[in-house]
């Protein structure tokens, strides 16, 4: 447990143009707080639609990610990304996350080409 310690979660939301937050932003922290895993999250980074110097863009673009929401686990090991809200909570929450649920929450718009 001395080892989970050092684990630092950064979730990365969107904030659209019109203040709102993301739907999937949403939907990821309320996945999270039903699991009463949301205060495992360290710290909350926006990347604001209209804004690519905003400190969620330039983590997404330091890190290769174009899409929020996203988490960034830091460790021993180094930075950890994850893309997948349910992939996190089963590979690094401690949480337990059916093959069944991780297939229903694929996203079609996450599918496919630009």
């Amino acid at each position: 447990m001395a080892e989970e310690a050092r684990v630092h979660v950064t979730m990365v939301k969107k904030r659209l143009r019109d203040g709102s937050e993301c739907r999937k932003c949403a939907d990821a922290m309320a996945q999270l707080k039903q699991r009463g895993l949301w205060q495992r999250i360290d710290e909350v980074v926006w990347a604001l639609e209209d804004d690519p110097a905003s400190p969620g863009n330039q983590l997404g673009a330091r890190l290769g990610v174009d899409r929020a929401p996203f988490f960034v686990v830091r460790d021993a090991a180094g930075e950890h990304v994850y893309t997948s809200v349910l992939r996190l909570i089963r590979e690094r929450l401690g949480g337990s996350v059916s093959e069944t649920t991780l297939a229903k929450a694929i996203d079609p718009d996450d599918i496919g080409g630009i």
